[in-house]
C-alpha cells in the first residue's frame, strides 16, 4: 500500500502553467505505476497521465500540453500543466498502480486531490 499527497493545485488564468506534485510512502516507489486523473464538478473522474519505467501514457485531451515525471529517489511524481484551459478545471488525483495502465480501476491506492481552477 500506498499513502499519496497531492500539492501545487491553485487558481491560473487560461494559458497559463501549474505544476502537481505527490508525495508517495512506501520503500517500494519505483515498483508502481503512478498516474493521475482528475475529477470536474458532475462528470466521471478520468485519466490524464501515467508512468512507470516502462514508458508514459496521456489522454488525448491533454497529450503535447501536460507532461509526467517522477523521482523515484525522492518518492515524487509530478504533473506539468502548460497551456491550461478552462475544461482543465477539477480536483486531481495522484494514484497507484501495480502495472502501467490508463484503467482507472486499477488503481488501489489514491490521494486526497488537489484543487485546479483555470480562469477564462
Amino acid at each position: 500500500q500506498v499513502q499519496l499527497v497531492e500539492s501545487g493545485g491553485g487558481l491560473v488564468q487560461t494559458g497559463g502553467s501549474l505544476r502537481l506534485s505527490c508525495a508517495a510512502s512506501g520503500r517500494t516507489f519505483s515498483n508502481y505505476a503512478m498516474g493521475w486523473f482528475r475529477q470536474a464538478p458532475g462528470k466521471e473522474r478520468e485519466f490524464i497521465a501515467a508512468v512507470k519505467w516502462s514508458g508514459t501514457r496521456y489522454a488525448d485531451s491533454v497529450k503535447g500540453r501536460f507532461t509526467i515525471s517522477r523521482d523515484n529517489a525522492k518518492n515524487m511524481v509530478y504533473l506539468q500543466m502548460n497551456s491550461l484551459k478552462p475544461e482543465d478545471t477539477a480536483v486531481y488525483y495522484c494514484a497507484a498502480a501495480g502495472i502501467l495502465t490508463t484503467t482507472l480501476a486499477m488503481y488501489n491506492d489514491w490521494g486526497q486531490g488537489t484543487q485546479v481552477t483555470v480562469s477564462s
